[in-house]
């Protein structure tokens, strides 16, 4: 069987198993886990996928929480049916706009443009009252599924939230997994490990680009989107680079090119952060819990240059190396022209 089939089955079906642990902490960090993941592998199409590297891909998580956040009402709940769909459309939006811009650029350039476009997006959010400052804006209301009179789910009750979640993050990866089997998921590949010379066999890359670009961002901003209705709060901090940076390390410490890797890159990352902040375990030194979590960072991509899921291939290589010799095999002795057969 498999292991690469069975680990998206595995981690969905222990995620929906954890929605009955009974602690509420508990699932909630289980809820972050599962929207962050959302988040990395959004930016997993762009950089596992096609090889473009940004540190701009928050804008788009905080435009679809923003999104969220605005276009509901503060007096009853919006319909979950546009809302959602509106969320993604604002994220592609921006996407579109400043990725036909900037993926005119490579390598560094496009890195720093990426980042431009998304601190404009953070100072516009931040410095006027669109979303109202500094101080950030509440979603009163969490949407309703609602269709004709008829509600399959309320996401204000029971599990069902926690369901639509897991529900989300079960789509992402499914649809992305198809994706990268298409021809355009071949397409981008090929882009990846040589632009050049897929140009030269009659490709023309930028679409193909702009359009992982544009996929990307609506992912992102539907993880935005479920990050609104979880805090039921949205700041401007949600767009600032430092997001763009964590997921960013989501993904390398995952390992590039796996879709498995993103949700446990994400996975090891907000628990190492919850394990360094914990009060009881640290005390006094959980204030300071940046450095640890910076020195652990250090030593996996130090130990695991091919991330974690590069770590099964890791150890087969290492036990090859020191596996025990086999006696070689014996040569074919052939007799030299002339002399005779014996």
């Amino acid at each position: 069987m498999n292991v690469n089939r069975l680990l998206p089955v595995a981690t969905l079906l222990a995620l929906a198993a954890f929605a009955w642990s009974g602690s509420d902490y508990y699932t909630g960090l289980a809820v972050k886990i599962m929207i962050y993941a959302v988040f990395a592998l959004s930016l997993q199409l762009l950089v596992g996928g096609a090889g473009l590297v940004s540190l701009g891909h928050a804008a788009f998580f905080g435009i679809g929480a923003y999104a969220a956040a605005l276009l509901s009402p503060s007096s009853e709940a919006a319909s979950l049916w546009w809302l959602l769909p509106a969320a993604l459309l604002a994220a592609a939006a921006y996407a579109a706009l400043t990725g036909a811009l900037a993926l005119r650029t490579r390598g560094v350039y496009f890195i720093m443009v990426t980042l431009a476009f998304a601190q404009m997006a953070y100072y516009v959010f931040h410095d006027t009252k669109v979303g109202g400052g500094s101080d950030g804006i509440y979603l009163y209301f969490r949407p309703r599924a609602e269709i004709g009179g008829w509600l399959p789910f309320d996401l204000d009750q029971g599990n069902a939230y926690y369901f639509f979640v897991l529900a989300c993050l079960a789509l992402t990866w499914g649809f992305l997994a198809l994706l990268r089997r298409s021809p355009f998921g071949a397409a981008l590949a090929g882009i990846r490990i040589n632009e050049q010379r897929m140009r030269a066999a009659g490709y023309s890359t930028y679409p193909y680009k702009l359009a992982a670009y544009v996929i990307g961002a609506a992912l992102a901003g539907l993880a935005g989107f479920l990050f609104a209705l979880k805090d039921g709060f949205v700041t401007p901090e949600l767009l600032a680079w430092e997001q763009s940076g964590l997921v960013l390390l989501m993904v390398i410490l995952g390992g590039m090119g796996s879709l498995g890797g993103a949700v446990l890159g994400t996975a090891t990352l907000v628990l190492l952060q919850e394990l360094f902040q914990s009060q009881a375990l640290f005390g006094d030194y959980a204030r300071h819990w940046h450095l640890p979590l910076g020195l652990a960072i250090i030593a996996l991509v130090a130990l695991l240059p091919d991330g974690l899921a590069g770590l099964p291939a890791q150890w087969r290589r290492r036990r090859a190396r020191h596996a025990p010799n086999t006696p070689a095999a014996k040569p074919l002795s052939l007799p030299i022209q002339g002399e005779p057969h014996a």
